[in-house]
């Protein structure tokens, strides 16, 4: 299921991201461990060592509550070693304890820490002293925007807008920044009655929405409706919905929602600063401070659906998926238009720790409270394919394919899944139609383009053609294993022995729990004559993940040592 960014890393330039280094120490704790030894470090006694193993264990899978709670004992034991304490820290403060502002105290030079410390100042009304530690943070990497945002809104928190105005405006003429910083000095203009400046900053913000998110159309199409454009403000939400698939069960609410103000005090907006740069964070080398944002941003905005789907996304990338749903659990009785899409993302992560038929009911209870959208019947659709229920799997996808009026590129998804379904059923005539039928909307899709060639390969059918569309897949995602996997499977077909086996090898060495692709590489190793690999290998893929009936026909094949079949079927 895709996602639905709170606003989209496109803001925030690639430069500013690659710098992210430069706060290395403050947000992510060191994984090396805490060292045993004398001088303050942390003592070798077997109580203090055991919570710190179970505070890194707990932390290193997204249990962050649980971290907390062993590092801060073992800290509590040998409260002077520096690595226990920012690991401590590190936990607080992505558990949202408030153990976090008192570690933050010890933390002079943390730039985390001083934000911390000026949340809880401006939770407090302390604005001054937020101003301080925001003053106080160094304008480096991705800091020289962040810390400025931040500043800007601290200023309107203390009653002093223009001194905000005065803070943001040479970011405004900026092309790079230019996107984040004219939204905010808007919503600051806007927050502080000064109605002239922040129309002229809004309708700025509205010339240049390509690649935004839902979030930021919200934020302007309410100004647009609060200022009797109200159709305008629609239209705007629309076209945003029909650029983001999954953003379209929500806009019935975002719809009704048009007249609210969706920042209201400076809370609200440091909150908005915080969930921008978590989204902007979001890369596999930048994940950890990407968590960091959500919890700053929920740590003055509680109440925060979109940055709550934001973290949860955020475990799933780091594949935790229990947190994940711990997050959503907490968000999932919300009244905000985003509600249906965190109940959705949750019935994913219920099937993905294999609770599918909890997965499949949440998502039937979606489609009744909401009917009038294909997003609960392709979910459907999806789960019901991955429990091998594929008859069932094809009326619900039918079900979306007779609402669609003009199939548009991103409804290639529908029918590439229903392809499948019809395949795993044996209809092959209507399931090639499907996958030509989708690579006719989107022809670039790299699941599609591998599924119909390694059918093809594995039919022995279309072989040329088959080698094409898979290494167009390949060209797109060169380390996909699956991908890899078909690359070799067609040059086996064709008899290219040779080629197969070093596409196969390197597919086992991508994908080395896929069952089907180590039996592939038995197969190949067989055609070449290395038979006792080849055996190894069949035994070893009835180990690993293999459906039933790969399984019996690999049994089969072993069995029939040395005059059985030498290739798989599927």
């Amino acid at each position: 299921m895709r996602c639905f960014p709170i606003m989209p890393s496109a803001v925030l330039p690639r430069a500013i991201l690659l710098t992210v280094s430069l706060l290395s120490g403050c947000a992510a704790a060191d994984s090396s461990g805490v060292q045993v030894g004398p001088g303050g470090r942390a003592a070798a006694s077997s109580s203090v060592y055991g919570n710190f193993l179970a505070g890194r264990f707990a932390l290193n899978h997204g249990d962050f509550d649980a971290a907390a709670n062993d590092l801060l004992m073992a800290l509590a034991a040998t409260p002077n070693d520096p690595d226990l304490l920012q690991q401590a820290f590190t936990a607080s403060v992505n558990a949202g304890r408030p153990e976090a502002v008192q570690l933050a105290r010890r933390l002079p030079s943390n730039q985390v820490g001083q934000m911390i410390l000026a949340n809880d100042a401006a939770k407090s009304g302390n604005w001054g002293q937020a101003i301080a530690r925001f003053q106080g943070l160094p304008r480096d990497g991705f800091m020289q925007l962040l810390q400025p945002l931040l500043l800007a809104w601290a200023w309107h928190g203390a009653g002093n807008p223009e001194q905000a105005s005065v803070t943001l405006r040479p970011f405004i003429d900026n092309s790079r920044f230019r996107a984040v910083v004219v939204l905010h000095a808007a919503l600051i203009a806007d927050l502080s009655g000064r109605a002239r400046e922040a129309a002229s900053l809004f309708q700025l913000a509205a010339s240049d929405l390509s690649g935004q998110g839902p979030r930021t159309a919200m934020i302007v199409a309410s100004w647009m409706s609060r200022t009797g454009r109200t159709e305008e403000g629609a239209a705007l939400l629309r076209q945003m919905a029909a650029a983001s698939p999954e953003a379209s069960i929500a806009l019935p609410g975002m719809i009704a929602l048009l007249g609210k103000r969706q920042v209201n005090t400076a809370l609200d907006g440091l909150a908005e600063i915080y969930s921008t740069f978590g989204a902007a964070l979001r890369t596999p080398e930048t994940n950890d401070f990407a968590m960091v944002m959500t919890r700053l941003a929920l740590d003055v905005k509680p109440d925060f659906p979109a940055v709550r789907l934001l973290a949860a996304d955020i475990q799933v990338a780091a594949r935790h998926p229990d947190a994940a749903l711990g997050l959503l659990e907490s968000a999932m009785r919300t009244s905000d238009y985003i509600a249906p899409i965190i109940r959705l993302r949750r019935a994913t992560l219920l099937e993905q720790i294999g609770r599918s038929d909890e997965a499949i009911r949440e998502v039937e209870r979606v489609g009744r409270d909401y009917p009038d959208s294909s997003l609960p019947d392709i979910a459907l659709a999806d789960l019901l394919r991955s429990k091998r229920r594929f008859a069932e799997a094809i009326v619900a996808y039918d079900r979306v394919i007779a609402g669609i009026r003009q199939p548009t590129a991103n409804d290639w998804i529908v029918y590439y899944g229903r392809g499948i379904a019809y395949e795993r059923t044996g209809q092959w005539s209507r399931a090639e139609t499907d996958f030509q039928h989708a690579l006719t909307l989107s022809p670039d899709q790299p699941s599609v383009l591998n599924y119909l060639g390694y059918a093809w390969a594995d039919m022995g059918r279309n072989l040329e053609r088959a080698y094409a569309l898979v290494q167009r897949a390949a060209a797109r995602r060169p380390n996909d294993g699956a991908i890899t996997d078909s690359l070799g499977w067609v040059r086996y077909r064709q008899g290219h022995f040779q080629d197969a086996m070093k596409f196969l090898e390197k597919a086992v060495g991508l994908e080395p729990e896929d069952g089907t692709i180590t039996d592939h590489l038995g197969d190949v190793y067989w055609a070449v004559g290395r038979r006792i690999e080849a055996h190894y290998q069949w035994r070893r893929a009835l180990t690993l993940k293999i459906v039933p009936e790969d399984a019996a026909k690999i049994e089969a094949k072993i069995k029939s040592h040395p005059n059985g079949a030498m290739a798989s079927e599927k």
